[in-house]
């Protein structure tokens, strides 16, 4: 198997064989693996083969530009945190712009100096791993979490919340879209949360297929940070706040707590330090009448138990 983390892939769109060739000289001499593409359409196509950690895209090309790439290839939520660096001619301001509004992250200008093309490429890769990372413990978590910006362009997801969302975003020139109605919402809930019940929104479907949003809160630079669950029956910590007259974020670590979480673990996963958790438990343990959270979670567990 290829060690990523070493062999980092970088897909390289350009639609001259020189330039292409002078690139994957440099990068394979750099140690990465680099796969070529001449223009956008089959730019398009080796994605549906070889997912790459990072894309090198030629700003102007004859038919399908970098841009337009680009955007398509970010309605593609597997991409979602690929970085993309755009080629640029030195003076070409209005390409820069351009770029970053497609999705891009960063750009070089022509002529391109290898030792600078490294750099960018090592400094997009680093962090485009510790987001990537970060998605993939919020999904094996089971949270269904994405992100979009106030225009409600999906912005990223993690891996499951990107499977639920399919066939319920409206895809655009600009990439994946909430509908109009779901983006009202987020509006109003963005301006005032209000109260709970105000902070869900169906987004499509009817029981026992719909999916319901959940407003969490900012998220990055100009995000909104977004849930998606199954609407059809209550989830585990709704049953669990209804049964034992919990709060919604007592039930979150109790929750946590009955599957075999420790307070750091639950503390990554929620976004807390391990000594609010602690503080939280302390607060079930007293509401339950238990004195530890051994106690604490076999009672979660004959509660979800009697489900009916």
């Amino acid at each position: 198997m290829r060690d990523h983390a070493s062999h980092p892939t970088v897909l390289v769109v350009d639609d001259s064989p020189e330039s292409l060739r002078f690139l994957t000289d440099a990068l394979e001499e750099a140690g990465f693996t680099v796969l070529v593409a001449f223009n956008g359409t089959s730019a398009l196509r080796n994605i549906n083969e070889a997912v790459p950690d990072i894309i090198l895209m030629d700003a102007v090309m004859p038919g399908m530009d970098g841009f337009e790439t680009c955007r398509q290839l970010k309605r593609n939520t597997l991409l979602s945190t690929v970085p993309v660096i755009f080629m640029t001619g030195l003076s070409e301001t209005e390409h820069i712009v351009e770029g970053f509004a497609a999705g891009g992250v960063d750009y070089v200008t022509k002529p391109i100096v290898p030792e600078e093309l490294i750099a960018r490429l090592a400094a997009h890769l680093a962090a485009a791993r510790v987001t990537s990372s970060a998605h993939a413990v919020l999904d094996d978590a089971g949270r269904l979490l994405f992100a979009v910006d106030h225009g409600g362009r999906l912005r990223w997801s993690t891996p499951q919340a990107g499977a639920r969302l399919v066939g319920a975003l409206i895809s655009t020139t600009d990439g994946l879209t909430l509908p109009p109605a779901a983006h009202a919402w987020l509006d109003r809930v963005r301006g005032d949360p209000g109260p709970a019940t105000e902070r869900s929104f169906v987004l499509s479907g009817t029981p026992p297929e719909e999916l319901v949003l959940s407003y969490i809160g900012p998220g990055g630079t100009e995000e909104s940070l977004l849930q998606v669950n199954d609407g059809a029956r209550s989830s585990d910590q709704d049953l669990l706040k209804e049964r034992l007259s919990l709060t919604s974020r007592e039930a979150e670590v109790l929750l946590w707590t009955a599957r075999g979480k420790s307070n750091r673990d639950i503390g990554t996963i929620l976004g807390l330090s391990p000594r609010t958790v602690n503080k939280h438990l302390e607060q079930v343990f007293a509401k339950l009448g238990v004195d530890n959270r051994t106690s604490a979670a076999l009672l979660a567990v004959q509660t979800l138990t009697r489900r009916s």
